[in-house]
């Protein structure tokens, strides 16, 4: 079976305050880029949050949603500033990845709750679902700053959620099924964010 990672760092050690003693002593075995190879955990969050982008993530969790790992692990690969979760507060972190370690994550008891956050940072609920009067995200630009909502498996966006958004985006499809879960078109919606606000 082939190892993750690095060994131990080769005497003598680099002198910096972010790298972490017993990293450099028994090897770094986490499944971080290799930038961040040795680094205490504190300082790469720090790092992550020196550079997060304006972008929120949110989704409902009335159903224990299977897909919310997914989310806060596509969430952390494009760096949003945060996930929100709304409903249920316990989730299923296996598909995560460990990813939730890196990655700040927000609870709200009841759609109003993010609502509200939003109004405070003035940040507009753009929803993600294939719903009647929808418009194509790919013929859209997302706002720089904006939390995209995700409703959950099956159902899609609550009602209060769809009464609460200024907008929503569909995803083109072309097969058979009716809808994508939520993972998959939360990967799909932040990639095209990231496709219009950040110059690579």
């Amino acid at each position: 079976m082939t190892e993750v990672g690095v060994g131990p760092h080769p005497e003598p050690w680099p002198d910096d305050d972010r790298l972490d003693p017993e990293l450099l002593a028994e090897g770094d075995r986490r499944n971080v880029v290799d930038r961040y190879r040795y680094w205490r955990h504190e300082a790469i969050v720090a790092d992550l949050d020196a550079r997060r982008h304006p972008f929120h993530v949110a989704i409902e969790n009335w159903e224990h949603d299977f897909n919310i790992g997914t989310v806060v692990r596509n969430a952390n690969a494009f760096l949003a500033a945060e996930v929100h979760i709304v409903g249920r507060r316990r989730w299923n972190r296996r598909g995560a990845m460990v990813t939730d370690r890196y990655q700040h994550v927000r609870h709200h008891p009841e759609p109003e709750d993010l609502v509200a956050f939003a109004a405070d940072g003035e940040l507009p609920l753009i929803g993600i679902d294939n719903l009647p009067g929808s418009v194509p995200l790919e013929q859209t630009t997302l706002p720089e700053a904006c939390i995209l909502v995700f409703g959950q498996e099956g159902p899609g966006l609550s009602e209060p959620m769809r009464a609460a958004v200024s907008q929503v985006c569909s995803i083109a499809q072309f097969g058979s099924t009716r809808s994508i879960n939520a993972g998959v078109a939360s990967g799909i919606a932040m990639h095209h964010w990231i496709k219009a606000w950040v110059k690579q």
